[in-house]
């Protein structure tokens, strides 16, 4: 396992949080992810994430589908099984759009969204390590992950100066695995539980 350390700091407001990214990023720091409750617009730009190439695996997906319903309709009704149908063509185009079309269309959905499962590492069975369950309530929460050249130190003092609100240290595995989560996130989960009530 890949276990590393991260400097995590939390914020309560978005707006709070926008120019965090940016001041981080200009400072040389590498963030490991920004976890926010609900999507924010430009935040991926700010990042410095590049743009999805999910529409363009879509295309090919798409183009795929189109190749192989018209390559079996030909193959079928002019080598394989040829009938005569009223005296018509045996290579029909026009009666062939139909189902072309939804061809690809099944094609470019499936495969789009098993693309996206892929690289948003979802599937049954996955688990990644929460730095903060209140990220999906309220709180926007930055990870820092400490390299060579940026300490612990540092990293905590920057994200206090940005206006986090609450900044704490988590070794933690870096990607993603196969199974459950450890005791000690199930610890961590009855605790916030027990608090609540």
């Amino acid at each position: 396992m890949d276990v590393r350390k991260f400097v995590v700091g939390l914020f309560d407001d978005e707006k709070v949080l926008f120019p965090a990214v940016k001041q981080v990023r200009k400072a040389g720091f590498r963030i490991h992810d920004v976890y926010t409750p609900f999507p924010i617009h430009g935040l991926d730009k700010v990042m410095g994430l590049r743009e999805t190439s999910l529409h363009t695996a879509g295309f090919i997906y798409g183009i795929t589908g189109t190749t192989i319903a018209l390559s079996f309709m030909s193959w079928v009704f002019t080598s394989d099984w040829p009938l005569n149908i009223g005296g018509k063509p045996h290579l029909p185009l026009p009666a062939f759009v139909p189902v072309t079309f939804e061809f690809t269309v099944l094609c470019a959905a499936v495969g789009m969204v098993l693309t996206f499962c892929y690289l948003c590492q979802l599937a049954p069975g996955v688990k990644k390590h929460h730095f903060d369950a209140r990220a999906t309530d309220d709180k926007f929460v930055m990870v820092i992950e400490c390299t060579s050249e940026t300490t612990e130190a540092e990293a905590t003092a920057l994200l206090n100066a940005t206006g986090a609100h609450e900044v704490h240290t988590q070794i933690a595995e870096a990607g993603w695995w196969f199974g459950t989560y450890d005791k000690e996130q199930k610890l961590y989960e009855e605790s916030q539980v027990k608090v609540a009530h």
